[in-house]
């Protein structure tokens, strides 16, 4: 069973169950403080969500019973489409994901609905530093879905930023094993303002690593592996390009490749973690 609901304050304002899809129409106004709460029956499981109209749909592993997406005011919804959580009617949407879709090659790192509270929705997106703790310039921007990266400051130019810290590090989580091939980044490239890294180093949790080359930014920057079985990727070792600005940052980083549509344990031996 799927349910979605509307939570205010300590109540239910509004709720809808399926048993392997839920469509939730809410008529009214988000107010501040409310959530989307996304609950399932069974975990961890694959779902497919849409939990705003103006957001992609996102195909996410699901490792707990229940995840909660604050609704972003403020400050925090500045990283958003303008339009986002805005007007009084919303659709929000969740359904089980076919096998077909899970196994498909497709963008592993992609989670539009991620924020720094999630420990129950994968992908998941964390640093140890974002600039000024903005959240045009968090971790989370890196696994949205936009890679318009010649601009920054609000949306669609949101990216990671690293506050000018060499030792900054990003860190994408699967919440399971998959299997990638290919890894694509898109710096940020908002000249004159914007500096860029010339390499970066991939880490993968079998402890391997892989350095990245990279150029001046100019739209996607490709790297193909052997695949490899990971539950992680942490991008860090990040060397800085000589030139006057010192704000190199990250619009966007994909992980190309399939997961495992298993329930551990994981007869094909590429289970959930």
């Amino acid at each position: 069973m799927i349910t979605l609901s509307i939570a205010r304050k300590d109540s239910v304002i509004a709720s809808r169950t399926g048993k392997e899809e839920s469509i939730l129409v809410h008529e009214g106004k988000y107010q501040e403080g409310d959530s989307i709460i996304l609950e399932t029956d069974e975990a961890p499981c694959h779902l497919v969500i849409r939990l705003e109209a103006t957001l992609s749909p996102a195909l996410v592993f699901m490792k707990e019973k229940s995840f909660s997406l604050p609704i972003p005011v403020g400050e925090k919804h500045i990283s958003y489409d303008p339009l986002s959580f805005q007007g009084n009617v919303h659709l929000v949407s969740a359904r089980k994901a076919s096998k077909q879709e899970i196994t498909a090659w497709r963008n592993l790192a992609l989670n539009p609905y991620d924020h720094h509270g999630n420990s129950a929705l994968f992908p998941h997106a964390s640093a140890n530093v974002e600039t000024r703790g903005e959240s045009v310039f968090a971790a989370r921007n890196a696994i949205d879905g936009y890679a318009a990266a010649d601009g920054h400051g609000k949306w669609p130019y949101t990216s990671w930023g690293i506050n000018r810290d060499p030792m900054a590090s990003l860190r994408i989580e699967f919440g399971q094993d998959v299997e990638i091939d290919e890894i694509v980044l898109y710096l940020r490239a908002d000249f004159p303002h914007d500096g860029w890294w010339k390499k970066a180093t991939a880490h993968f949790s079998d402890g391997s690593s892989l350095e990245l080359n990279l150029k001046k930014p100019k739209g996607a920057q490709r790297f193909s592996l052997e695949k490899k079985i990971t539950s992680f990727i942490v991008l860090d070792s990040l060397v800085k390009a000589a030139g006057p600005s010192p704000f190199p940052a990250l619009a966007q980083i994909e992980a190309w490749g399939t997961a495992c549509p298993c329930p551990p344990p994981c007869p094909c031996g590429r289970g959930m973690v």
